[in-house]
């Protein structure tokens, strides 16, 4: 995928009306395995986390993979009060045909729609940064606050089926394409 111009993925900065995303840190390692619960996970394919180590590769793995401009791993805080609510990417990044956009957040932050507003803003940063056919964004069919983000952007299904998740539950996913 081709940047319209030169971009350092570690130093993007998106802002919404109620929340900033910026790069994923180390320094989120202990909320992030506060908050990424069995219950958060419940329709993703990451299964929860059995310790802090396991986050602290994940955020190494996410700053080597914004480094070499293969993803965009950004934390989701809450203006004005910097509050962690989750965290929000763009995957897969060398493929021009379809990124795909990925949400998760803290149990206390949904129902308020910093789901929908993260991703929206994620996906206008994208449309306005880099060059690529469509995203996407895939989602467990029985998870409907996910699949209303998807159709908020008019995301439209482009296909479906299932997928074992890393703690070996099976996720009837929906993906959506969004442009």
């Amino acid at each position: 995928m081709q940047t319209k111009r030169a971009l350092d993925f570690g130093a993007v900065i998106i802002t919404g009306e109620r929340i900033r995303l910026v790069p994923i840190s180390p320094e989120y390692s202990e909320i992030i395995f506060r908050e990424f619960t069995d219950e958060i996970t419940r329709y993703m394919i990451p299964a929860t986390p059995s310790n802090i180590e396991e986050i602290n590769v994940f955020i190494r793995a996410s700053l080597e993979s914004m480094q070499d401009k293969s993803a965009l791993i950004l934390a989701i805080l809450k203006k004005p009060d910097e509050e962690f609510l989750g965290v929000c990417g763009l995957h897969g990044i060398p493929d021009p045909e379809e990124p795909a956009l990925g949400l998760w957040l803290k149990k206390g932050a949904h129902g308020h729609k910093y789901g929908q507003e993260a991703i929206k803003a994620l996906a206008d940063w994208v449309r306005q940064n880099l060059i690529f056919k469509h995203m996407i964004y895939p989602c467990d069919k029985a998870n409907i606050p996910s699949r209303k983000i998807a159709e908020s952007l008019n995301g439209s299904i482009v296909r479906e089926g299932e997928v074992k998740s890393r703690s070996g539950r099976i996720l009837h996913e929906v993906v959506y394409k969004i442009r």
